[in-house]
């Protein structure tokens, strides 16, 4: 597999990673850079090593996974979502909302949006492909999309306000909705 066909999985499967970095980020009040560089670095990793994972498992437990990863997927989407949107109508004393760079919400939304990585792992078993140069390449992009998207989202949350933790919340669920409905046409 060339570096361009690399390199256009990369931006595909980052999507993802740009999508709910600014639905995540657009619910938080105050963002350091570190919040940035922590949950860049989270997606990158996840995506680069559930791609070594999937090359790794190759066609031994595909038929498993292939199953039930859309609704694994969907379940944590919908959870981050529901979460926020409940917070957005809740009084919060502190100003603080959820914070998608700590604890469950950076771990679900990890694996939450390199499941589709795994899956191209699988299929890069199957292939002349340079392991090594996909994972670092896909884990790059990730890390490059994520804070891009962490950074945009964060300046429409100042736009919009307590609306913005709404519509994120909602983006994150439809997320996940795509993601089954996709398995399932």
């Amino acid at each position: 597999m060339d570096l361009l066909s690399i390199l256009l999985i990369a931006v595909s499967l980052s999507l993802d990673c740009f999508a709910v970095a600014i639905a995540g980020s657009i619910s938080m009040l105050h963002v350091t850079h570190r919040q940035v560089l922590r949950i860049s670095a989270s997606f990158g990793l996840f995506q680069a090593g559930m791609l070594v994972i999937g090359w790794l498992l190759g066609n031994t437990i595909v038929d498993i996974i292939e199953s039930f990863a859309h609704w694994v997927a969907f379940g944590l989407l919908a959870l981050v979502g529901l979460r926020m949107i409940k917070e957005a109508f809740e009084s919060d004393e502190d100003g603080e909302r959820t914070d998608i760079t700590r604890g469950f919400a950076l771990i679900s939304l990890s694996i939450a949006t390199s499941i589709d990585s795994l899956a191209v792992g699988l299929s890069l078993a199957f292939l002349e492909s340079r392991l090594p140069l996909a994972a670092i390449a896909i884990g790059s992009v990730a890390f490059l999309f994520t804070a891009g998207g962490f950074y945009f989202g964060r300046r429409l949350g100042s736009l919009f306000g307590r609306r913005a933790e709404v519509i994120g919340g909602i983006v994150l669920i439809g997320l996940g909705l795509r993601i089954v409905l996709t398995e399932m046409l």
